[in-house]
């Protein structure tokens, strides 16, 4: 992480128990050391034992990833730096409209049987992100369910989720596979309006299609980091947190490169 990219993120962070007088002993390490130990874990898709000897132990940086996970931390951060991308590109910090899909990924044998499944749409073994995504394709909300979940099962408890954070969202965007009794139920009970956006039955080969290219960037962002190219974590909650992880380097980046730009000239 750079200072820039630093200057950003610390003000953001969550502050420790024994800072705000909550209790607990201080720790052995500073964040920026943890979060770049992390940071490098997600990206680079390394093991927790082959972590560098330039950072702390790795037995203290996966305490570190535990306790943020399990606490929240790490969802408390990426929604804080989430807030400060919307206001830097004049967006309120509280999107009224969403984007829906999900991505099946392949699993390591590491992951369990319990939660794993078969796509046999995408004839994929393993686990489906599913993924709610702001116009800008920031994340909204995402579960990790076995690949035999379909679509419309998860946005049962997705949407519901995300409309108890964010009280202005009103419509979200769909593929086809979330066609049938979803539109009527999140209407009903949530309030919200559900656009299916359709691909032209005429039209052959790639198409890109209006507000669901949101989704499918974010997709590709994740797929830069080495650690979500596949499902390696025994945990579904531990594979939603290395997204999160994912997400705030991804933004933390973009607010240090909008700092240091250069301000646009402007005539006299």
């Amino acid at each position: 992480m750079s200072d820039a990219e630093w200057a950003v993120v610390r003000d953001l962070l969550p502050v420790p128990g024994w800072l705000a007088g909550r209790g607990g002993r201080p720790e052995g390490y500073c964040h920026r050391q943890m979060i770049d130990a992390v940071r490098y874990l997600v990206d680079n898709g390394i093991k927790w034992r082959a972590m560098p000897s330039d950072f702390p132990p790795w037995p203290r940086v996966y305490a570190f990833f535990i306790r943020w996970r399990d606490t929240g931390l790490i969802a408390e951060l990426h929604d804080r730096l989430r807030g400060s991308v919307r206001r830097a590109e004049g967006r309120d910090p509280e999107p009224s409209a969403a984007v829906i899909d999900s991505q099946s990924v392949k699993a390591d044998a590491t992951v369990a049987l319990t939660s794993r499944g078969f796509d046999a749409g995408k004839k994929i073994n393993g686990r489906k992100r599913h993924l709610l995504t702001d116009t800008l394709g920031l994340l909204l909300c995402v579960r990790v369910t076995p690949a035999s979940t379909t679509d419309r099962d998860a946005a049962r408890t997705l949407l519901p989720a995300a409309t108890g954070c964010f009280r202005q969202l009103s419509r979200v965007w769909a593929d086809g596979g979330y066609t049938g009794h979803l539109v009527d139920w999140a209407a009903a009970h949530l309030g919200l309006v559900l656009d299916i956006v359709r691909r032209s039955d005429d039209v052959q080969g790639f198409e890109v299609l209006p507000r669901r290219w949101v989704v499918e960037r974010s997709f590709a962002w994740f797929l830069r980091s080495r650690r979500l190219v596949r499902d390696y974590e025994r945990r579904t909650d531990t594979s939603e947190a290395v997204i999160l992880w994912s997400m705030t380097t991804l933004m933390s980046r973009r607010l240090a490169a909008r700092q240091q730009s250069p301000a646009p000239l402007r005539a006299a």
